[in-house]
């Protein structure tokens, strides 16, 4: 019972992470906000590798996550933020970044040949179109600038490739000691963006500290195991496919706690993106494990 609320968790945590940038990002710059977030984040990592005693990796294990690091939380977490401070709007993130379940099925179908029925395709595809309506109300697409839109799609790729790469080279690896070099990995990518977007002060106030907080130990360290879980016990195309509900649980969070309206084409998308994601992880006989 436990395990089949573990994806829905993990949605719930991960939708915060657009709520926790809109709330940070006024207080610091990208390179200075993940910067911290992720020091913090090795160093709740390496006390839980004291205190549970976790195993060492060996070198080779240690670089397959450290890719995986540059990907999933340097290329992903650098792009998503980068995109937000560069102005872009959050609903057309939502949907550059929200290819990822079609991007990430039709890559393990070529890698992995993870098996994709046709209802399962369908699925997808309509999930892609409840994501669109959920964010479609608050899209707007003038005026956001060449980097923004770059930046999203360095976290599209981020993310997506992140995912394949941990399902390869990472199946096995001790959880802990393993996202505690992607981690490390990660910081080799924000540490210089730092010195080159020097523009803005951190102010350190409750609510920064707060923000930060929230980011580092729900959504950096529990959800980002609930993830690594997930992958190493799932089909890639499977477990990406959950993505499509963060938009619309990310909307109600917005509408809770900013007062964002929510419309009728918002709704009908959530429900879409609810029935893509059943009729994705519903058990059937033409689909087999890689």
């Amino acid at each position: 019972m436990l395990k089949k609320l573990i994806p829905f968790l993990f949605v719930l945590l991960w939708s915060t992470g657009f709520i926790g940038a809109k709330y940070g990002l006024p207080y610091a710059a990208t390179g200075d906000f993940l910067s911290i977030r992720t020091m913090a984040n090795i160093a709740v990592f390496v006390l839980l590798i004291v205190i549970l005693k976790q195993p060492k990796l060996t070198v080779k294990q240690i670089s397959h996550a450290m890719v995986t690091g540059l990907l999933i939380h340097g290329a992903y977490l650098g792009g998503v933020f980068g995109a937000i401070e560069y102005g872009i709007p959050a609903g057309l993130t939502a949907i550059i970044v929200g290819l990822q379940p079609l991007f990430t099925a039709m890559l393990a179908v070529f890698i992995f040949k993870e098996k994709v029925n046709h209802w399962q395709w369908l699925a997808l595809i309509l999930g892609m179109s409840g994501l669109i309506l959920v964010v479609s109300a608050s899209l707007a697409i003038t005026h956001v600038s060449k980097n923004a839109l770059l930046l999203a799609f360095i976290a599209l790729l981020g993310i997506t490739f992140g995912t394949l790469y941990q399902k390869r080279f990472c199946q096995n690896q001790p959880l802990l000691p393993s996202v505690c070099w992607q981690y490390i990995a990660s910081l080799l990518i924000f540490l210089p963006i730092v010195f080159v977007n020097d523009t803005q002060p951190i102010t350190w106030n409750i609510e920064f500290i707060l923000c930060l907080a929230w980011l580092v130990l729900a959504l950096s360290v529990t959800a980002i195991l609930l993830f690594m879980y997930m992958v190493e016990r799932g089909d890639s195309s499977k477990v990406t496919a959950y993505f499509y509900l963060v938009p619309p649980a990310t909307a109600l969070e917005a509408w809770f706690l900013f007062d964002e309206q929510l419309a009728l084409s918002s709704i009908l998308g959530m429900v879409l993106c609810a029935i893509s994601v059943y009729v994705v992880n519903k058990p059937t006989r033409n689909i087999v494990a890689p």
